[in-house]
């Protein structure tokens, strides 16, 4: 097979071009059958490429066929064994990557700074997580990697570990030593899992990070929706056979995923991989120019920071993904939220995410001069607004980030727990069970089974207050948290 085909996009569309007369779902009937408005709008090519599982068409869930051929052409281009298509997201990617290797019990090794997905599938699971606390980097604000020596050193207390998880890239593009992290780990006979939900280009460019698969880890969810041009939702799971079961992984992969599964996500995974595997290096290569032409412009803007290289140099900042942009304004003397809203109202630009002190802004190979232009001016503005309206030095927001949370009982423990409702103010010292988290980036800052401290509860104080999307709690407003019912003693 040719990097050049698509098994997949190409057979929905010799489909679609036979116009069969259709008595099965979904009911629209390429469009035939929904709101006018919608129609028009959605177009008929993407509705007649609307289909479901239907025998010429392959299934999923079983795939023999088109879908079977095109899993096989992306474990080519990403250098996997396997590749599973996933039209649940990374999230469900990551989801089935976790729970293929652990069970109820089972020991995972995971840096505290995971998304909600990796500890959503450890309380599914009930397995136990070990958390390795990632560096902070006290200047930004963020968390980094987790480093080799961190990882050995908890597998020498853990050697019963089923399985270590790493982020690479973070959200933020920075990576740590993924291949000396992955030597270790095989060491101990223990799989690598990697959460590659923002590295989906590094695999093919010589200037980013290692991929998860050239480092040797054992698997990986790669969001290709996110930066490699496929439609929001589809994924991909890469595998690498020794220490996984592929059948083992189809199998949960099959359980996780919807049976009315989305052929136009599934035909753009298709698309995307010809894209990256024909033409990725050349327009890779023009992103990281133009991400690296954009940095030096945001830098000669007063009070501003675009982090690069500089930042590297242990082994939790062991490369860096320079497509993403990660802007500091906390020396404008503002949240980066207000930076957000700010290019917001007054230049239409909406950025990746922002936190307390930074704002982030990803280059892609959709990007063009015009548009990072337009960025560049529009931050040049908002700092000499600044600087103007207050007539003098600004004042730089200082960073601070809270200790991770005591981890007194395990998650799932925790969240099928008796529980209560408590005043959020009155909630320091309990165990919670619930997850708290500011999503993007959907890190949590507390977990179910952690114990609930006045300085992380200040932390989401202040995020709200900045503005920031506080999410998690089945209270939505946070005047109450669930913990974990107390029991009283009987008299």
């Amino acid at each position: 097979m040719s990097q050049h085909e698509t098994p997949l996009f190409t057979g929905l569309r010799e489909h679609a071009n036979k116009n069969p007369l259709q008595f099965h779902i979904p009911g629209h009937k390429k469009g035939q059958g929904m709101d006018e408005e919608f129609k028009d709008f959605i177009g008929p090519n993407a509705l007649s490429i609307d289909l479901i599982n239907i025998t010429p068409l392959d299934d999923l869930h079983h795939p023999k066929g088109m879908i079977k051929k095109a899993q096989a052409l992306a474990a080519q281009a990403f250098g996997a064994d396997h590749t599973f298509f996933s039209v649940q997201g990374t999230s469900g990617a990551i989801m089935t990557m976790i729970m293929s290797v652990v069970s109820p019990g089972d020991k995972i090794l995971v840096p505290r700074n995971v998304h909600k997905s990796i500890m959503t599938a450890i309380v599914f699971s009930g397995a136990t997580p070990i958390f390795i606390h990632p560096e902070i980097d006290p200047e930004l604000g963020i968390s980094h990697g987790i480093t080799p020596d961190s990882v050995e050193k908890a597998l020498n207390q853990h050697p019963d570990t089923k399985a270590v998880l790493v982020i690479n890239p973070t959200y933020f593009g920075f990576a740590a030593d993924l291949k000396g992290i992955v030597d270790i780990a095989h060491r101990f006979d223990v799989p690598v899992l990697v959460d590659e939900a923002h590295g989906v280009l590094i695999h093919f460019h010589d200037h980013m990070p290692l991929s998860a698969m050239q480092a040797g880890a054992d698997m990986a969810a790669t969001s290709v929706h996110k930066l490699g041009g496929s439609l929001t939702g589809s994924s991909i799971l890469n595998v690498r056979e020794g220490l996984v079961s592929p059948e083992r992984v189809q199998t949960i992969l099959s359980m996780m995923t919807t049976t009315s599964t989305s052929y136009i996500l599934l035909a753009s995974l298709d698309a995307a991989r010809r894209r990256l595997a024909t033409e990725g290096y050349t327009l890779i290569e023009k992103t990281i120019r133009l991400a690296n032409e954009t940095r030096a412009k945001i830098n000669d803007i007063p009070n501003l920071y675009c982090v690069g290289e500089e930042k590297l140099g242990t082994s939790a900042t062991f490369d860096y993904d320079p497509s993403k942009l990660l802007i500091s304004v906390k020396d404008l003397g503002i949240t980066g939220y207000e930076a957000e809203t700010w290019l917001r109202q007054n230049f239409n630009i909406e950025v990746e995410l922002s936190d307390l002190y930074n704002i982030l802004c990803l280059i892609t190979t959709a990007d063009h001069e015009k548009d990072t232009m337009a960025l560049v001016q529009a931050l040049s503005q908002l700092s000499d607004e600044l600087s103007h309206s207050k007539n003098e030095e600004v004042k730089s927001i200082p960073v601070h980030v809270p200790d991770i949370p005591v981890l007194a009982l395990s998650p799932r423990d925790a969240f099928y727990a008796n529980t209560e409702s408590v005043p959020f103010e009155e909630s320091a010292g309990r165990i919670i069970a619930e997850f708290v988290m500011v999503y993007p980036p959907g890190i949590p800052i507390f977990i179910p089974g952690e114990i609930i401290t006045k300085e992380n509860l200040e932390y989401i104080k202040e995020n709200l207050e900045a503005g920031l999307p506080v999410q998690g709690p089945e209270n939505a407003d946070l005047k109450y948290l669930k913990v974990i019912q107390e029991q009283v003693a009987i008299r």
